[in-house]
């Protein structure tokens, strides 16, 4: 893509623009810094070209997509931007809409050893220990009556998905305990992963409440004042999947009366922004949305997801296609 900025890009799409006759999209987070998300504006230009058929979204969150408006749009599909001639593949049409893929299972290990840090950094002080060593004080004003072992903390999921399940197995090795709650229990869920049957449960056993669910319209905070209160006094939330899925107002004032002990984040509710609330707590860990920042994981991410666009183009459908979609099949 070398559109400078979204009008550029709208007019690109227009018969007889840089991007006419294109059938499908790679799209990666950063092309926000130049057209912004993928809105309803976007998408409706989109379908308008009637050629664009998918879009393979480079990542396992897709909340910069707006999904709904891609499954009413007829015969489309979604995925930085790489422009294919609609002549090369005419007949290729489909009932779904504007298709969108993403790149589950290529994030699941770099996103579970992020969580992995948050949660032992959190428990052992161990971001607030360097801290005090780069200001020269050498752990001056750390108190161990703070800190816990890793080993035989209740680590509570929320969303036992891929990312939440490699988080288990990592922590296993401690062990710790490890309790869920999903909509539906796991089937791969070994058996030393106990089920809890609802969130306020969950909330209830865990030292450590780690976020692995998507950002949708019913996951905006869903953990909330409620839930931070049900939680045990000095606990732990560590958040490695979307900002808006906890309260944050809740979450900083269960930090300054001491109801939550510290908080390890790598994801915000307005990023680049970060609330400079959370900076007045030594003890939080703070990441700035660190989660697959390495090259390998970058790789697994990009062959993933061009490669649902090439089965799409070779075969009329790609592969991972995303929940929402899914169901229209």
């Amino acid at each position: 893509m070398d559109s400078p900025n979204r009008a550029d890009f709208l007019v690109g799409l227009k018969s007889g623009g840089k991007y006419d006759q294109i059938v499908g999209i790679y799209r990666h987070n950063t092309s926000a810094d130049r057209i912004g998300v993928f809105d309803e504006e976007i998408i409706d230009a989109l379908a308008e070209t009637g050629t664009v058929k998918w879009i393979a979204h480079n990542g396992a969150g897709y909340d910069q997509i707006d999904v709904s408006r891609c499954a009413n749009k007829g015969d489309f599909h979604i995925l930085h931007l790489l422009g294919l001639s609609s002549m090369m593949f005419h007949g290729l049409t489909s009932d779904l809409g504007i298709s969108v893929s993403n790149t589950p299972g290529a994030v699941d290990d770099a996103t579970a050893t992020t969580a992995l840090y948050l949660v032992i950094s959190c428990l052992r002080n161990y971001a607030w220990a360097e801290q005090s060593l780069r200001q020269g004080t050498f752990k001056s004003g750390l108190d161990p009556g703070r800190a816990h072992d890793v080993t035989g903390r209740t680590l509570g999921i929320l969303g036992l998905g891929g990312i939440g399940l490699r988080l288990a197995h990592l922590v296993h090795a401690f062990p710790m305990r490890v309790v869920y709650y999903s909509r539906n229990k796991s089937a791969n869920a070994p058996e030393w992963c106990e089920y809890i049957d609802s969130l306020e449960g969950l909330c209830r056993e865990s030292d450590v409440l780690s976020l692995h669910v998507p950002l949708r319209n019913e996951t905006v905070h869903l953990v909330g004042e409620k839930e931070i209160r049900t939680m045990k006094k000095g606990s732990i939330i560590v958040n490695t999947a979307r900002g808006k899925v906890i309260d944050e107002e809740a979450m900083i004032r269960a930090l300054e009366d001491g109801h939550l002990s510290s908080v390890g984040l790598d994801v915000y509710p307005n990023e680049p922004l970060v609330n400079p609330r959370l900076l007045e707590f030594p003890q939080n860990v703070l990441l700035p949305h660190m989660g697959t920042e390495n090259q390998d994981s970058q790789r697994h991410m990009e062959v993933r997801a061009l490669t649902n666009l090439r089965d799409f183009l070779r075969d009329g459908q790609g592969n991972d296609l995303i929940p929402e979609l899914r169901s229209k099949l």
